[in-house]
């Protein structure tokens, strides 16, 4: 569950990048996403993949504005270490 709520707050961390004007819809999706997932299985091959998708959605996210992907270099190493 710790590594859950460092992937989360990694996710945060990258929206304040984002413009002003988007950061209220895209910390309001990460949190949906994260309350809506926490109720499944909880193996360790399913949280990896939950990983993976918060990380690579991440990534596109911070490529639609134009911010550089070496932000998400610390998500990387909590998601996979």
């Amino acid at each position: 569950m710790k590594k859950v709520l460092r992937v989360y707050g990694g996710v945060l961390r990258l929206v304040r990048l984002l413009p002003a004007d988007t950061r209220p819809y895209y910390a309001k999706y990460a949190r949906e996403n994260f309350v809506n997932y926490r109720e499944v299985d909880q193996s360790e091959t399913y949280l990896d993949e939950l990983f993976q998708r918060a990380y690579n959605h991440s990534l596109w996210v911070l490529k639609k504005y134009s911010i550089d992907e070496s932000a998400g270099k610390k998500l990387k190493e909590i998601c996979f270490e």
